[in-house]
Parts: structure tokens; sequence; C-alpha cells
């Protein structure tokens, strides 16, 4: 049995600040909650009984980070960054306050992109190069643990590409996917904190 473990970076926003839509564009670090939250993950994942087969990375720094905390706790270094696990470009609503999002989008299409995957008017995405390059990774051989640190928006796509709708992954938080050897993935859990 092979175990796809889905990894959201950690915090990049102090909790007294005003959180933005923070996407591809912006390469921030994390903060030192997001640190800490990337601590808790590398010593949970070191304390699991799962040999890790890959450690795989956006190409953002706060995913990097959250990563080398992991490599850190674990022993086993970063195998590689990849775009597709990168966050997705939020267009006009980069940076912006997640009110001055509502106000541009509307209550309705931020409905559809959180619930079903629906992508807002003037975000780029590729939704079907992520989903693509999601059933890839489910349709590999293998044993052990994967582990692909994220963000929340990249995150979102393997659950569609199961044919699941999206859920939410918060900072510091994973899923688990399992794939048995007849290549069947299975939702394990989602939105875990350490």
């Amino acid at each position: 049995m092979r175990h796809l473990f889905i990894i959201r970076h950690g915090n990049t926003f102090a909790s007294s600040a005003e959180a933005c839509r923070i996407g591809s564009r912006t390469d921030i670090p994390l903060v030192e909650s997001g640190h800490a939250q990337a601590e808790r993950l590398g010593t949970w994942f070191a304390q699991q009984s799962y040999p890790i087969h890959h450690l795989l990375s956006s190409p953002l720094l706060r995913a990097r980070q959250t990563a080398a905390a992991i490599a850190a706790a674990t022993g086993h270094g970063l195998d590689g960054t990849h775009d597709w696990l990168g966050e997705i470009d939020h267009g006009p609503d980069e940076g912006r306050p997640e009110a001055d999002v509502l106000a541009r989008i509307g209550a309705q299409a931020l409905a559809d992109w959180e619930e079903r995957g629906i992508v807002p008017d003037g975000w780029i995405v590729d939704a079907e190069t992520r989903i693509a390059a999601w059933r890839a990774v489910f349709a590999q051989a293998g044993e052990g643990a994967d582990l692909l640190v994220t963000s929340n928006g990249a995150a979102r796509f393997a659950l569609l590409a199961l044919g699941l709708p999206p859920r939410k992954l918060r900072t510091g938080a994973f899923g688990e996917l399992a794939v048995a050897p007849d290549g069947n993935v299975t939702l394990v859990r989602w939105d875990e904190r350490p």
C-alpha cells in the first residue's frame, strides 16, 4: 500500500495581520507560527512507520520552508520541486483582503470555487494540467509514503482528480490518500493537523 500525504505549508500571516489572497506571484516566507507548524509536521512524520519514498514541494518559499522542516525531522531530503504543486494565480485579487475579493467576484463565485472548483473570473489556474498531474502521481507504483508540500489552491485538485468535491486544507494540515496495488485511490483523511 502506498500513502500520499498532501501537506499545506505553514502560516504566512501572523494572527494579528489581515489575511489576503496570496497566490503564485507572491513568494513570502513562513511567519513564526508557520515555522512552528512546519516543525510539528516534521515531528509527526518522523514518528510514522511509513518509509518516505519521496518528499516533493511547490517551488514557493513557504512550501520549501515547510518541506525543509519535514526533511530535517525525518532525515529524508527534498527530492525536488514541481510547478503544479504551486499556488494558483489569483489574478486581479492577488494580495487583496478577502472582503475586497468577495466584493469583486461575489459570494456565489467564491462558493463555486470553494465547493465545486469552478475558477473565478480573472484567476489563472490551468485546472486540466493540475488534475492530470495528480492523476499521474496516483498512477505511480510503489510502497511507503510520498509527501507533497503544496498550497490550499493546488491541493484541492487532488480531490477533484478523484471526482470528489474540493475541500479546504488549513495551513499546517495534511490529507492522506491510500493507493492500493490495483491503483484504487481512497481518501483516508483530510485537513488533519498534528
